[in-house]
């Protein structure tokens, strides 16, 4: 891998995985993070040998964004066993199609609004919480064995306590790494930055926009974050980045960004 990758996200604009790979070779970017929230890139719908054709057709690879709502902490087991099987399967994918990224948020779960504060059932529960932590950590591992594949885990609207014990315990294996989203961070004011910046020898993957308040997944070269320190940060760590953007003309404008800046 080159210094520093480039990638894309699936966008709504483009309703194929042809369409999303002519445009990301159009670019001149290496990757497509493939979205499973989309019902496109749900696992019964990747025919693995069509993706690689596609993959291979436009000289291109992929990266996984698992399912937002993914949440095998729940304390329903059903639905528990549902999202870790969903994870187990994904991973089965990934190594079918090289991918070496699989990026997955971390679920706050419930919380009960008293009259002073929000209790989170994972952090009232904790031990309980952090007992499925393990048992996860443990199956992924099984699971990748000796590939070479990431679980990279994302920031979003802020790390609560209880999380950071949850990533501090999935760091412990070599499976497990980051994500860092910078506009997310920059959106809750920097709050992540400091707990991620603790864990940067473990980070490995970066998804890159602008953001102007709590506003975010703009073109790159808009708003008011200093960019350039995120690719400084990328180029360090040998991170592969997302140019996170939500259309084609945002993607577009930051391609021009990068081209004319870095």
């Amino acid at each position: 891998m080159k210094l520093t990758n480039y990638g894309m996200p699936t966008l709504i604009e483009t309703s194929t995985l042809e369409e999303c790979a002519k445009l990301c070779a159009e670019l001149g970017l290496d990757f497509i993070e493939l979205n499973m929230n989309m019902p496109q890139y749900q696992l019964d719908k990747i025919d693995v040998d069509y993706f690689k054709s596609i993959a291979d057709k436009y000289g291109i690879y992929y990266t996984i964004h698992l399912d937002e709502n993914l949440n095998v902490c729940d304390f329903n087991p059903y639905v528990a066993d549902a999202y870790t099987k969903t994870v187990a399967d994904t991973i089965e994918i990934a190594k079918q199609l090289g991918v070496r990224v699989v990026n997955m948020h971390m679920a706050r779960g419930v919380y009960f609004t008293l009259t002073d504060r929000k209790v989170y059932l994972f952090s009232e529960y904790k031990e309980q919480y952090l007992k499925s932590i393990v048992a996860f950590r443990n199956m992924c591992e099984n699971a990748i064995g000796d590939a070479d594949i990431k679980i990279c885990i994302e920031n979003c609207d802020g790390y609560e306590d209880f999380q950071k014990e949850a990533i501090e315990l999935l760091l412990e294996s070599n499976v497990f790494a980051l994500t860092f989203d910078v506009g997310h961070n920059h959106g809750i004011g920097g709050t992540d930055e400091e707990f991620i910046m603790k864990h940067k020898d473990r980070l490995h993957h970066i998804h890159l926009h602008g953001a102007e308040g709590k506003k975010n997944h703009l073109a790159l070269g808009t708003g008011e974050m200093d960019i350039e320190k995120y690719i400084n940060l990328a180029n360090e760590h040998n991170c592969r980045v997302v140019l996170e953007t939500k259309t084609i003309d945002g993607l577009k404008r930051s391609v021009e960004w990068l081209k004319k800046n870095i």
